[in-house]
């Protein structure tokens, strides 16, 4: 009965160790970026210079109709500039958490880990910037015609541009989540080959949910993508599974 008690004792410690961690990793984070965040806001029109510069790059105006929709809107674009910013700190908390479930000889993949994340981050950031939302406001332009005059409020416009492009960036991390659920064990490649089907349908809800628009063009322009990733994720988790079993048994 002692025993049993003192096991049960052990694992509460255990659970609460792993608690503080993470609340430990969470401010580390949250910190982060509310500094990033509040050195941008001194930059703030700056960056709002180039979070408006694909709009007006199609001719077209942004107007303010609020008193303090300026303000906040420049906040807002602070944040997310603060949050792109403080990436590389986010991720190396995220592996201050998770690296003590790895053995000893893993944990030498933080060299590679912090640094594959952050730059999957920010291709999927400059892709999304780039490369889709020039289509995707051609496609809307388009669509509002001659006949109307479109006069797109500022708050409106950037709320949607950081809404479209922030997904994009998380979704491209999809190799990585991959590669590290491989190396817990958690998942391998046959689990994600056998259900591929139900990766595609998770993908085409994901891209109807995350886009803002709901339209097919943004849809398909993340979908395609995102499946390319998958795809790539499979291989990831392959290569990975098939290392994995050469170093079990191996000491931590």
């Amino acid at each position: 009965m002692a025993v049993e008690t003192a096991q049960e004792d052990e694992k509460l410690n255990s659970i609460l160790e792993h608690l503080e961690e993470l609340r430990k990793s969470m401010i580390i984070s949250v910190a982060a970026i509310l500094i990033a965040a509040v050195a941008c806001f001194w930059q703030s029109e700056s960056l709002l210079n180039i979070v408006t510069n694909p709009m007006t790059a199609q001719g077209k105006n942004l107007v303010v109709t609020g008193v303090t929709e300026a303000f906040f809107v420049k906040l807002k674009v602070s944040i997310f500039f603060g949050f792109v910013i403080a990436f590389p700190v986010i991720m190396w908390s995220l592996w201050r958490f998770i690296s003590p479930a790895l053995h000893s000889h893993e944990k030498k993949y933080i060299y590679y880990f912090v640094p594959v994340s952050v730059l999957l981050f920010t291709g999927g950031i400059l892709f999304s910037y780039f490369v889709v939302l020039k289509a995707v406001l051609a496609f809307f332009i388009y669509i509002a015609g001659d006949s109307l005059e479109t006069m797109f409020k500022v708050d409106q416009y950037a709320g949607f541009i950081l809404a479209f492009t922030l997904p994009f960036g998380l979704v491209f991390e999809l190799p990585v989540v991959s590669w590290l659920l491989s190396r817990l064990g958690i998942i391998n490649y046959q689990f994600l080959s056998s259900n591929r089907k139900y990766a595609i349908l998770t993908i085409a809800v994901l891209s109807s949910a995350l886009t803002p628009g709901g339209d097919p063009i943004s849809m398909a322009l993340m979908a395609i993508p995102v499946y390319i990733l998958f795809e790539i994720s499979v291989v990831v988790a392959r290569i990975t599974g098939s290392r994995r079993m050469e170093t079990v048994g191996s000491p931590a």
